[in-house]
């Protein structure tokens, strides 16, 4: 006889007197999508200027997005943010970046609701909606949402992919690494525990399987269900690193210089209709710390360096459309590819942070302190064949910049066309078919606010009207598909580290803002950029009363958006919050503990003295390996045993520094390093055994900023390694002994730590007041 069946809810409350059927929880409504609706890709790169892809200009072989382009829209006017953060925060959401809490990248938490550094659930994004509609939604690549103290395994993870609508992910979500050892992989809601990575890896390709396997995936399950992917590269953000065979293939192309690049690809953009031919291109940048020098004022000695860089940037272009090909050829298998949605565009504009000669240690390059010393290290000298391998993290000139933004002026962070403009081309033969005389080029202003209500329409599908924040953004599907219709949103605010903008019916108000200076009105100039798109005419003094007006508007943008406060020399915006601060407790790690965040991790450390207490059970002869590592070939520091004798590595942004501590004697029990925080951003390293010492090293640079960019890992070297001539030796270098434990012991912040330069700062300012 069959047992009758247990209810499973027979303990909920309520249940008494009602059926099993009937005690069943409502399960929500499963929405189905449109028929026929479309799948959609959205490739999003990094740091990418208006002309560094074939359809708008560039020389780089782009042939997957050449062949999108000729039966696809091109927009010349599109317009996005000209950081990352904000740019993906309007891009998923259609609104406005300060209103979503994102003024700035999420490397940044000073507690102002512009910069709340997380999407609220009345911001839901287009991946959200996509999903409540029936797609499959996948993301692979950069996320750089969530604030980098929210990125590590204890974190809450409410502003992680998948909790904003992805069904997978795969990347990493900071907002940069390095392509060929990424400092912190994350799948789905996990940070992937790796040691070392194949000889042969390459990040930008390794997300592209992610994502074909994804698709693939999908369709092995359900033959019908649509799937929206966010396909967003960290190439060709820095640090610049290709594989060699793509290095290799531009050999001398850059030979001739950025200013030669530059009028190249503007003749073609001209000539493919991009610009009227009486487009002036504008003179080499020349404002204070973004001007570009002449390429024949260089020496043959700097020209081929600086050409070096370039062709490792054109290999990572290169490698991108490759990989997208490698996707288009799936979708073609799939039968799929004419009924899907491709869009390609970039966060911003080409990046000049590597300054006039570009740097080979990208992240003593990157560091801002308004006390960098005299000698601080810009760049570090190495072979010049390292440049674009797995042992430099470099980045190239901002002339090559300049190239990249090419016909405009200045680059990403500015509010000028150089950080804004940028490349935008959309395929979908099913949906939108050109008529006979459509060139596919469009060059009404559009803005990143508009991409997530367009692709809706185009799929069909209604964002949610209730509970949510209105958008920003309006759809401009009429505009892809008729090359007569009026752009589809007429004015825009921006802001961005101070430089401001407002756009209104083809007049464009905008500011080049020197920090720490007064706002006031005479920084706006103002252009048209229906007939002068390049900027260069500048109208403030012919027209003031549109200075007045389109000035007027942006205040009153900016405090309905939350701009406010703007960046000034307080110091206000670079304060974290009061949780932070358990962060730089005391930790101890023990062996076999997944490698510590990197933010996680540089709390322990950064402009500080602390110190590395390592507990063995006993030293035996023969003992050898790593005991700590912090960092990587762009600065870090490890603390091992090789031949008997304990050494310290310390990699100074790409200098290796050794010191031979001497032989470690049998029984050892404590290994203690400690770093004394010294003025003008340095350190002195003294190491001890059993409480003797036994060396201290010269004074060193402090590791700041992004350095160190992987975390601490206990017994081992993980991925990239601190030490290249040991990792050669003896690759992660496990240790073989018996480590008990590793613990961090925070001190007393040094003379340049934030909190003694914002002291200085109030000083001054009461001694002012």
């Amino acid at each position: 006889m069959t047992a009758p069946r247990r209810d499973p809810y027979e303990n909920f409350p309520g249940h008494v007197g009602r059926t099993f059927a009937e005690s069943r929880p409502a399960w929500p409504e499963r929405r189905t999508p449109p028929a026929g609706a479309p799948n959609i890709v959205l490739v999003y790169l990094d740091d990418m200027g208006f002309s560094d892809i074939g359809p708008f200009g560039a020389e780089v072989p782009t042939p997957t997005l050449d062949a999108l382009a000729d039966r696809g829209v091109r927009l010349t006017n599109y317009h996005t943010q000209p950081l990352c953060s904000p740019a993906r925060a309007a891009l998923l959401t259609g609104c406005n970046p300060h209103r979503v809490g994102y003024a700035m990248v999420a490397n940044a938490d000073p507690g102002f609701p512009g910069y709340g550094m997380e999407i609220a659930d009345d911001f839901p994004t287009l991946a959200r909606t996509l999903r409540d509609s029936g797609y499959a939604t996948y993301a692979v690549g950069k996320w750089h949402l969530s604030r980098d103290a929210s990125s590590n395994a204890a974190a809450d993870r409410a502003n992680w992919p998948l909790q904003k609508g992805f069904d997978q992910y795969y990347g990493v979500l900071e907002g940069l690494t390095n392509l060929f050892h990424p400092h912190q992989l994350v799948r789905d809601n996990s940070p992937l525990d790796i040691d070392a990575f194949p000889e042969d890896y390459y990040y930008t390709d390794d997300i592209t399987d992610q994502a074909i396997s994804m698709v693939t995936s999908l369709r092995a399950h359900d033959p019908d269900k649509p799937f929206f992917l966010y396909l967003a590269h960290n190439a060709v953000h820095a640090p610049l690193q290709a594989k060699q065979a793509d290095i290799d293939r531009h050999r001398g192309r850059y030979d001739e210089g950025w200013d030669a690049l530059r009028a190249a690809r503007f003749a073609r953009q001209k000539a493919a209709g991009l610009f009227p031919d009486d487009t002036e291109l504008p003179p080499r940048n020349t404002e204070v710390g973004a001007d570009v020098g002449a390429w024949d004022a260089l020496t043959a000695e700097e020209q081929r360096l600086c050409a070096r860089y370039m062709e490792v940037y054109a290999a990572m272009v290169d490698n991108v459309d490759q990989n997208l090909g490698r996707l288009v050829d799936t979708l073609k298998a799939l039968g799929e590819l004419d009924s899907t949605i491709i869009v390609f565009t970039s966060d911003n504009g080409g990046s000049g942070e590597g300054g006039a000669e570009g740097s080979r240690s990208y992240f003593s390059r990157f560091a801002h302190h308004p006390r960098l010393p005299a000698d601080w290290p810009v760049d570090v000298g190495r072979d010049p064949d390292l440049i674009g391998g797995p042992r430099s993290l470099v980045h190239y000139p901002r002339g090559w910049a300049m190239a990249s933004n090419t016909p405009f002026r200045l680059y990403k962070r500015h509010t000028y066309a150089g950080g804004v403009r940028v490349p935008f081309l959309i395929s979908w033969p099913d949906g939108l078919r050109r008529s006979a005389g459509d060139d596919g080029i469009r060059h009404e202003y559009q803005y990143v606010t508009d991409i997530a209500p367009t692709l809706l329409e185009l799929a069909g599908i209604q964002r949610p009207l209730e509970g949510v924040q209105e958008q920003d953004g309006s759809s401009f599907a009429p505009v892809l598909t008729d090359p007569g219709t009026d752009s589809t949103h007429p004015e825009q605010y921006c802001e961005m580290t101070g430089n401001r903008s407002y756009y209104r019916d083809g007049h464009k108000l905008v500011t080049l803002h020197r920090p720490g200076v007064p706002y006031d009105d005479s920084e706006w100039a103002l252009y048209d950029i229906r007939t002068d798109p390049t900027e260069i005419h500048d109208l403030a003094d012919r027209h003031p009363e549109i200075v007045k007006e389109l000035s007027a508007a942006w205040e009153a943008a900016a405090w309905a958006n939350g701009v406010f406060p703007l960046p000034d020399a307080s110091g206000a915006l670079a304060v974290r919050g009061p949780a932070e601060e358990r962060l730089s407790r005391p930790v101890t790690l023990l062996p076999g503990t997944p490698e510590l965040e990197r933010y996680r991790s540089s709390r322990l450390i950064a402009f500080r003295s602390f110190t590395v207490r390592v507990e063995l059970a006993a030293y035996e002869e023969g003992d050898s390996g790593v005991l700590v590592s912090h960092g990587d070939q762009g600065g870090g520091y490890s603390l091992y045993v090789e031949g008997g004798r304990l050494r310290f590595a310390y990699n100074e942004y790409g200098a290796l520094r050794e010191t031979d501590a001497g032989p470690l004697p049998p029984g050892t029990r404590t290994v203690r390093l400690t770093a004394t925080a010294e003025p003008g951003l340095r350190w002195r390293f003294t190491l001890c055994v059993d409480g003797a010492e036994r060396a201290t090293t010269p004074s060193v640079h402090q590791l700041i900023g992004m350095a160190p960019f992987q975390g601490i890992s206990v017994g081992l070297d993980r991925k990239s390694p601190v030490s290249w001539p040991l990792h050669e030796r003896h690759g992660v270098f496990r240790y073989t002994g018996a480590l008990r434990s590793v613990t961090y012991e925070p001190g007393t912040p040094g003379p340049d730590s934030p909190q003694a330069v914002a002291e200085a700062l109030r000083e001054a300012a009461a001694a002012f007041e």
